[in-house]
């Protein structure tokens, strides 16, 4: 008996191409790749390898567990809000939230 096959996780693939302003072309001549490629992937009509996520992540300048966990284009996220903040603001921003933390649980 064969075992189902493993279901992959959704790509933000798309999400992340439209954030960095490029078409799936462009995206696709970055990895040496064909667009056709890039349409199934962000269409889930084909899985992905690790070696390929890693290049996707490569060329859109992010990590490639970002394109599995994290939507950019979402302006609620807390990494949308992070991303805009400088650095001694994320340094307040990380206090603030270590002293939310001491003061839920004691």
């Amino acid at each position: 008996m064969r075992s189902p096959k493993r279901q992959r996780r959704r790509l933000f693939l798309r999400e992340w191409r439209q954030y960095r302003n490029l078409s799936q072309y462009a995206l696709a001549d970055r990895i040496g790749k064909t667009q056709g490629l890039i349409s199934q992937l962000e269409n889930g009509k084909v899985n992905y390898t690790g070696d390929l996520l890693e290049a996707l992540a490569d060329a859109l300048r992010c990590e490639a567990a970002d394109l599995i966990v994290r939507n950019p284009l979402d302006p609620e996220a807390p990494w949308s809000i992070w991303d805009t903040l400088k650095p001694a603001e994320r340094k307040k921003t990380i206090e603030f939230m270590t002293n939310m933390k001491k003061a839920a649980s004691g």
